[in-house]
């Protein structure tokens, strides 16, 4: 089972610096939007004083009389006060929603971008499951993070900053209390929101962790009960959903507890100004509407420093996430082909390989010294044992990866010269793992073509016996095919190599291309591979060797050098490893 890369992690403020670089398209509207808070920010301050007017006029006029004119006007300015400031912070919201939802949006698609332009290597090192965690939950928590902390953020320092001016002006004896009080519940939140950090990292690498698992498990479970391993399977997932358990709880219990001290805080501030405030309106200091309006003042200053607490948990989520997207994002590419050469108007078929040396890993190559010159139009068979570098000198030649020495030329053109899309055009594949996706029999056996009339779609598959099968089908080759058809896995095979006939290039991949079909459907296949293969250079890999003893050429591959080289006569007759692996087949020698 593959286990996910540890990265080199970055820092809470270069993920979140890089989050910010990443939204620079949409300053505007995220100026904007903080704008439109900012305005229902200081409308929310400026209420406690209206009210505090309010009770005043009431309070005095229950010596007088109420003067109800007055008092109406009074409502009806702190009505609109409030309608305003309602207004302007919803469109706040939906601004900076819209805002977040395009970063997302662009986050995804970027990370599709980089997906194409990484090298096999880097997917041979991680799960599909851990990089569709950063696609999905990664960039959702970001956009879910930022949407809530940055308004948040500036809505909470300005009414903070507000809120204690107003205090002190209106009276410093009460600021002191309520601030004292409520200090001490935003430091508690910030050295919380600090720890917290780094159990949000744990929980978004134990979700990618276990979206990985899953993949793996869901993919094979035919083989994890074959092999009666479901045991195993349990046992492992048990261990990934506790350490995801964990770190979960940690994260989410040092972020939850931030509200309720602060809420704490705010209660504590309350009491402060009550106790206080009477004691201050018997001595003649402040009238009575001053406790209302503190009262009022310290709702609005312990809501920011909640706000501020809680925005410092979502950004630290927002970092977690950020450090595995950008960290993605930042993996290295591969080399940049804009330079090279684009596909040739004839492709002649001459492919030679010149001292090609490579390996997967850097201390162990695979390929040590292969040479060989292959003609326009040969067929060429590689054979050996598993693990010889059969299938790696194919990826090689499909530029799939890039060359430790040597030179794999097509045409004379060597192929790192050549654009990776121009060389992968030159070539159709069928290999050992079938591919089909969610689609109709017509769109998996056109994949990458335009223009393909029903006549050559159906004559690719009745050359492999397809045809009568799929006509049989309610919607013929509109069926839809996904992951529930019945499909054996030598149908799914044959559907593959129509799609290399449908792709008609000049030169043919057959990596395994007959392993998974029985003998009578490999009779009939092999009729319909010697059609396509003639007049175009083509690669065959090949175990059974029964398929392949018309090749004009084939090269014994024997720990990652060709040891042996010639026809199927000529090798037997020449009785070495070759002879030796197709005799391997029969009970005796004939």
């Amino acid at each position: 089972m593959r286990r996910v890369k540890e990265e080199k992690p970055q820092n809470t403020k270069s993920a979140l610096l890089a989050i910010v670089k990443f939204i620079r398209p949409w300053y505007a509207p995220v100026i904007i939007s903080l704008v439109f808070s900012l305005a229902g920010t200081v409308l929310s301050l400026i209420s406690p004083t209206y009210m505090a007017n309010l009770t005043n006029i009431i309070r005095q006029g229950l010596a007088t009389g109420i003067d109800m004119e007055q008092v109406l006007r009074a409502l009806v300015t702190i009505l609109i006060i409030y309608v305003a400031g309602g207004a302007v912070t919803c469109l706040s919201g939906y601004i900076m929603i819209s805002v977040m939802q395009r970063m997302a949006w662009s986050l995804r698609r970027d990370i599709s971008r980089k997906i194409n332009r990484l090298p096999l290597g880097y997917f041979d090192r991680n799960s599909t499951g851990d990089i569709m965690s950063r696609i999905t939950n990664d960039v959702d928590a970001i956009s879910t993070a930022l949407n809530s902390s940055i308004t948040s953020l500036v809505q909470g320092l300005i009414q903070f900053v507000g809120v204690v001016i107003l205090m002190f002006v209106t009276s410093p004896k009460l600021a002191l209390a309520a601030i004292g009080s409520s200090l001490v519940g935003f430091i508690m939140s910030s050295v919380l929101a600090v720890k917290s950090k780094k159990y949000f990292s744990r929980q978004q690498k134990d979700l990618g962790a276990m979206n990985g698992h899953i993949e793996e498990m869901y993919s094979g479970h035919n083989i994890v009960r074959a092999y009666g391993a479901r045991a195993e399977a349990k046992k492992e997932f048990e261990r990934i959903n506790e350490n995801l358990y964990g770190s979960v709880w940690r994260a989410h219990l040092l972020g939850g507890c931030m509200m309720p001290i602060m809420t704490f805080a705010g209660n504590l501030g309350y009491v402060a100004v009550c106790v206080l405030g009477a004691s201050l309106v018997i001595k003649g200091e402040i009238l009575f509407g001053t406790i209302v309006a503190f009262i009022t003042y310290v709702k609005l200053f312990s809501s920011p420093l909640s706000q501020l607490a809680q925005s410092l948990s979502s950004l630290m989520s927002a970092a977690a996430a950020g450090e595995r997207v950008f960290g993605f994002l930042d993996e290295t590419e591969l080399s940049d082909d804009g330079n090279c050469l684009e596909l040739p108007e004839k492709v002649i078929g001459r492919v030679e390989f010149d001292h090609v040396r490579f390996g997967y890993l850097e201390d162990k190559p695979v390929i040590n010294d292969f040479s060989a010159d292959v003609k326009p139009g040969q067929k060429i068979a590689i054979v050996g044992h598993t693990g010889a570098g059969k299938t790696t000198m194919v990826n090689l030649l499909m530029r799939f990866y890039e060359l430790w020495s040597g030179e794999i030329r097509i045409d004379g053109t060597p192929v790192s010269e050549l654009k990776r899309s121009a060389v992968h055009s030159m070539f159709g594949m069928v290999l050992q793992d079938t591919w089909l996706f969610d689609g109709t029999y017509r769109e998996n056996v056109v994949y990458g073509r335009e223009n393909v009339s029903e006549e050559e779609l159906r004559a690719a598959c009745r050359a492999v016996g397809m045809d009568h099968y799929i006509m049989t089908l309610p919607e013929g080759y509109d069926t839809v095919l996904d992951d529930k058809a019945s499909l054996s896995a030598g149908q799914r095979q044959l559907l593959t190599i129509a799609r290399a006939m449908i792709e008609n290039a000049p030169m043919i991949i057959l990596d395994e291309a007959t392993s998974s079909v029985d003998t009578r459907t490999e009779a009939l296949v092999q009729e319909a591979m010697d059609k396509l293969t003639e007049g175009r250079t083509s690669f065959v890999i090949a175990h059974r060797l029964s398929t392949i003893r018309n090749a004009d050429l084939i090269l014994v591959m024997d720990g990652g050098d060709v040891v042996e080289s010639g026809t199927h006569r000529e090798l037997i007759e020449k009785g070495g490893l070759y002879s030796e692996l197709y005799y391997s087949q029969f009970e005796v020698k004939p």
